[in-house]
């Protein structure tokens, strides 16, 4: 049995996401996650269904561990993999590789769902991802 890839997209670094050294800012690593994130959100099919049930995931948490400098043009994969639990929360964790192969960050997330209306986070996201129609396979190599 081989092992699941987890979901990716492409980005290109663009020059004015750059530092004084050239180099990719550090607060641009946390947006590449994000648009990791949303994208895999959008892919799985879960967002209208949380939408109807007034349900968003809201970031509690991020850390990033910065391996190789990315700079201008520099074309990069963007990982994103859901990793359920038990209680209120959930990780997501990327990985940001260089088109070559060379790692150049780790991001790993907490999230949680939060109810619209209560301003609370409900119990067991898995669930709701599972009731608002959300493709778990995709989300989670796990699943």
């Amino acid at each position: 049995m081989t092992e699941r890839e987890p979901f990716r997209t492409r980005i290109k670094v663009r020059h004015y996401e750059l530092d004084t050294l050239g180099h990719l800012n550090h607060a641009v690593y946390h947006s590449y996650g994000e648009v990791a994130r949303l994208e895999l959100l959008e892919a799985a099919g879960g967002l209208a269904g949380f939408t109807a049930e007034k349900l968003a995931a809201v970031l509690l948490e991020t850390h990033v561990v910065f391996r190789r400098e990315l700079r201008a043009g520099d074309v990069v994969d963007v990982t994103c993999d859901v990793k359920f639990g038990s209680g209120k929360t959930f990780r997501m964790d990327s990985n940001i590789v260089k088109v070559d192969g060379t790692p150049a960050a780790e991001i790993t997330c907490t999230l949680g769902l939060m109810d619209l209306e209560r301003r609370k986070l409900v119990e067991d996201p898995r669930a709701r991802f599972e009731a608002a129609g959300a493709d778990l396979k995709l989300l989670s190599t796990a699943e």
